[in-house]
């Protein structure tokens, strides 16, 4: 029968493993460091995987395909239930360690987000990690490279978006407090990775609760291929967001 199913890319699949994750049917499986759609009467077609992709290698098809087979899918989710004897937490460390040791997908690349007031109460209290005069990350999330952040997360609910060229951490020395603290932080280089990064930007602006965003530039010309990604993210999310821009000198100086 024709029908919609996911098709994956297997060139712009970075191996992550976010999809499989997502796929609640089991449709999708990692083999040999990519993602593969290896049931398709599991695939429902209804694309909760797409939005797990961070590279964007997740689209839909219209194409000769097994109809989707509830019955087969519940039957696989029975017999995986029976079997968990692990917990959650365990077993998510276990397919980590697997996927790693086998070359099978990147947990360096599975998004996280940091309780970065509770490590400043609990130094303050242990006096141990944190404490006065000690510079500490302001990082709010993992990961943070443009290409690699997922379009919608949890830890964009909310918040304020700080969308920044990757040298600007080093030009200017008080990047964490004065630009990262409190922020989600987007990092990318568009002369080094020579892609365009609108169309991702577009999609976090869009598809998330953004309360604001600050770009943060050098002052070298490649730099204004970032500028231009951002402002057009947020023309064309169709939302009206405070946003400023940034630049930094090359010996560390604000500019504007």
């Amino acid at each position: 029968m024709i029908r919609k199913i996911i098709h994956i890319d297997e060139e712009k699949c970075n191996g992550c493993g976010l999809c499989a994750e997502a796929c609640h049917e089991g449709a999708i499986d990692m083999v040999d460091g990519k993602a593969k759609l290896v049931r398709e009467n599991f695939c429902d077609g209804f694309g909760d995987c797409l939005p797990n992709c961070p590279t964007g290698a997740i689209t839909f098809e219209e194409r000769e395909a097994p109809a989707y087979d509830e019955a087969a899918v519940q039957a696989s989710k029975n017999k995986k239930t029976e079997g968990q004897t692990m917990t959650d937490h365990e077993k998510k460390m276990m397919q980590e360690m697997q996927q790693h040791a086998a070359g099978h997908g990147c947990p360096g690349s599975r998004f996280m987000q940091f309780e970065r007031a509770q490590e400043e109460d609990l130094g303050e209290k242990t006096g141990i990690g944190v404490y006065p005069g000690k510079p500490v990350s302001r990082l709010e999330q993992w990961p943070c490279q443009i290409k690699l952040l997922p379009a919608k997360a949890p830890f964009y609910d909310g918040a304020k978006l700080l969308i920044a060229a990757d040298c600007t951490a080093y030009a200017y020395a008080n990047m964490h407090e004065e630009f990262m603290k409190g922020k989600i932080t987007l990092i990318g280089c568009p002369k080094l990775d020579d892609i365009d990064y609108s169309e991702k930007l577009t999609e976090i602006i869009r598809d998330n609760d953004i309360k604001s965003v600050t770009i943060v530039r050098m002052e070298v010309p490649c730099c204004g291929g970032l500028q231009r990604a951002a402002e057009t993210a947020l023309k064309n999310s169709g939302k009206f967001i405070p946003w400023h821009v940034v630049t930094i000198s090359r010996d560390g100086r604000i500019l504007e």
